[in-house]
């Protein structure tokens, strides 16, 4: 008898997760004014889902499933024809919403409840935000579609095809944890490069410099640097810009961390934290100063996934790594930290990388790895403010060098106490 109560409670928990996820659907779906299918609707094509389901699963006869979608179909495109939409949409997305209500219904049923939820979710965004991934997809140029199909090269032609084998002195060399790496790296990069264009200029200084700083805070710096000692007007604007650029390196690196070495999360967000914490401190003052910006220049940043930009970086990660692991084998850590403060000049992800792989290879300990990451952290601060004070000129180095000093100071303090 309690048996038979606790699968009645399941299937009632099933039907009304069923209904939970046409509702949320069909909410979104009603404010469409000529829409064929609204709240009711939805509700009853998820409970339909889940009913088919119940009885082809009695039954055991899938064929239910197939033609009850077939059938949800059909009615939806019979509607569209018959009373055609003022908008002159052909109603498409309309049909296609409702079989995934239907079919969702269904994964309810057979004990797909959290991964429906998750799909409903996903796919009330989509329809509500249609006209915002409109004008995504118009702002996009063929420049940046060739960057997104140049990522699924590197990720899913390239990226399988290599052995997954450490090969060289030190067995430092793996080519397909090198060229992981290249599909990390880009990755964050594509994700703020596309961002940046997509948001542009019209956003203000926080914009570009927090998206400038994933893709490129070196470009970023430069740019603002040069338009600063131009342009009087945008002083602050560039100080804004380059300081919140150099501050989400940090958060790219810890992020970039997390996913290559968990293990490091706590120590390196001590330490980066702490950075963060200095040098926002020095931002979100020269913030509250910042007047009207006006027009404001984008970064000069190229493709993260053109395949030479790729391939550039492949070969300096391992060049970078190789060095590191033989320096550590001859000099201890005092060759590693070298390493980290010579590369950390020009790239501050290829050390990181390399370190955090000896870290897995667990040829480095811990809070050497910290320390390594960190100097490069420092070492490309130092670098950055010499490209502020020769570029950017005196005036926009007393506005910037104080926050990199909180940077550098928030830093230092920690890797003490670490």
């Amino acid at each position: 008898m309690e048996i038979v109560e606790q699968n009645a409670l399941l299937q009632v928990q099933s039907f009304a997760t069923a209904l939970a996820i046409g509702l949320l659907i069909g909410l979104e779906r009603e404010r469409k004014v000529d829409a064929k299918a609204g709240l009711r609707t939805f509700a009853l094509l998820s409970l339909l889902g889940a009913l088919t389901a119940m009885i082809a699963q009695e039954a055991q006869s899938g064929w239910l499933l197939a033609v009850g979608l077939l059938v949800v179909g059909a009615m939806m495109i019979a509607a569209v024809n018959v009373d055609p939409q003022d908008d002159g949409d052909p109603g498409t997305t309309s049909v296609v919403a409702a079989m995934v209500c239907f079919a969702l219904g269904a994964s309810v049923w057979y004990g797909h409840a959290r991964l429906a939820v998750m799909l409903a979710i996903a796919t009330t965004t989509l329809l509500y935000f249609k006209s915002e991934l409109h004008g995504m997809s118009t702002s996009l140029t063929r420049r940046d579609l060739i960057s997104m199909l140049q990522f699924a090269v590197l990720s899913f032609i390239v990226l399988p095809i290599l052995p997954d084998r450490s090969y060289g002195p030190y067995e430092a060399l793996n080519p397909y944890q090198v060229w992981w790496m290249v599909v990390l790296i880009s990755g964050v990069s594509l994700a703020g490069y596309a961002a940046l264009r997509i948001a542009g200029s019209r956003h203000g200084a926080a914009v570009i410099g927090i998206f400038g700083g994933f893709v490129s805070s070196t470009a970023t710096t430069m740019v603002f640097a040069r338009h600063a000692r131009d342009r009087v007007e945008l002083l602050r604007t560039a100080t804004l810009v380059v300081l919140l650029a150099n501050l989400v390196v940090m958060v790219r690196l810890w992020l970039v961390s997390a996913v290559v070495a968990p293990q490091l999360m706590l120590p390196l967000a001590i330490v980066v934290g702490s950075g963060l914490a200095g040098g926002l401190a020095v931002t979100l003052w020269g913030w509250r100063r910042l007047g009207a910006q006006g027009e404001l220049p984008m970064p000069e940043v190229k493709n993260p996934t053109e395949i030479r930009t790729a391939l550039t970086f492949g070969l300096l990660y391992a060049a970078v790594l190789f060095l590191s692991a033989l320096l550590q084998d001859v000099a201890g850590s005092k060759g590693l930290y070298l390493v980290a403060l010579a590369s950390g000049l020009t790239d501050v992800d290829a050390i990181t990388l390399s370190s955090l792989r000896l870290y897995n290879l667990e040829t480095l300990a811990a809070t050497q790895t910290v320390t390594a990451i960190a100097l490069a952290v420092l070492s490309n601060l130092a670098f950055k403010t010499g490209l502020v004070i020769v570029i950017g000129g005196g005036a926009l180095a007393r506005h910037v060098v104080p926050g990199m000093l909180a940077i550098a100071a928030g830093i230092g303090t920690a890797l003490y106490f670490v």
